[in-house]
């Protein structure tokens, strides 16, 4: 499951934004935030450009969290 939470701080730890991610990723702006919301719905070359741009180091804690029940 996609941790939405840990993937807004992993945005604002990196001092970037929401929209400079949707534009490195070369996608709109209200795009990536739909993608957010319907559980990270990122194709896997979309997930790889952001963990090197976010330096995302544990990158299983936001794109592949357990959900708990």
């Amino acid at each position: 499951m996609f941790n939405k939470n840990e993937f807004k701080a992993q945005i604002a730890r990196s001092g970037k934004t929401i929209k400079e991610t949707a534009k490195y990723l070369g996608i709109n702006e209200s795009t990536m935030y739909r993608k957010v919301q319907a559980d990270g719905n990122f194709t896997r070359e979309e997930i790889n450009k952001l963990i090197e741009f976010l330096q995302i180091e544990r990158p299983e804690e936001v794109f592949f969290a357990h959900k708990l029940a």
